[in-house]
């Protein structure tokens, strides 16, 4: 099974130790997806192989069209490969009919877009507040006490009534990260999440996401163009024409 936790021993000099593995998050076997077909057909990604551990922050950089963002919604559920399979935490959610990856996404699954996706009529607390609703999991107390949870986690807390249209855009893509934390998720995927915002907010930003994966133990795949996403994660991939560049 691909999310399973092993153990080997391991021998260095004359000394003999356990080495435990850190449980799989994501384990991608010859994935594939092309849209059209024949002499038209358009290669998004070509046979990617790549394997995430639980609790590890992935960045994927490459240029306009090289496949981060058609990668990213493969891994999260929001697009099937046309050849392949996406395991996540052990189940294959390429196998998955509609329904089911519904519900996966909606409970195991966190996004974070490059242009926040925040409803503009609602404050900060009630677009937080509604995947808690659309879940239906949690009594009033708790989802109540879980929003403010995640709004102080990104530093808001003070905004909680505030509107999009009266926050500046580093403050409403802390809404949305918080947004995306509030179902308890257990990956989270941003696509560009510093695209729209200047230097010094998109280091906040990034701050925050670094903080976030070791509090909430989270494993973190991002695209991004943004050559300073390097000093934050823990591994970089590079996309070229739709494959790993290594």
């Amino acid at each position: 099974m691909p999310f399973a936790e092993f153990t080997r021993m391991a021998k260095v000099g004359y000394h003999a130790y356990i080495v435990t593995e850190v449980p799989i998050a994501i384990d991608i076997r010859n994935l594939t997806r092309t849209y059209g077909a024949g002499d038209t057909a358009v290669y998004a990604l070509k046979s990617i192989n790549l394997t995430v551990p639980v609790g590890r922050w992935v960045g994927v950089k490459g240029r306009s069209g090289s496949g981060k963002t058609t990668l990213l919604n493969c891994i999260g559920g929001l697009d099937r490969p046309s050849v392949g399979s996406v395991h996540c935490f052990g189940q294959n959610i390429t196998q998955f009919n509609d329904a089911q990856l519904t519900q996966w996404r909606r409970n195991q699954v966190g996004f974070v877009f490059q242009a926040f996706a925040l409803m503009p009529s609602l404050s900060a607390y009630e677009n937080v507040e509604l995947p808690m609703r659309i879940a239906a999991k949690t009594s009033g107390k708790a989802r109540r006490e879980r929003v403010r949870e995640c709004l102080n986690l990104v530093g808001l807390d003070k905004w909680i009534d505030h509107r999009p249209n009266e926050m500046s855009g580093g403050q409403q893509q802390r809404v949305a990260i918080a947004r995306a934390l509030v179902n308890r998720p257990r990956l989270l995927m941003a696509d560009e999440p510093t695209g729209e915002l200047d230097t010094s907010t998109a280091r906040e930003i990034l701050s925050i996401f670094r903080n976030i994966v070791t509090t909430e133990q989270l494993t973190l795949i991002m695209s991004s163009h943004d050559l300073m996403t390097l000093e934050y994660t823990d591994e970089v991939l590079e996309l070229v024409d739709g494959q790993i560049f290594k």
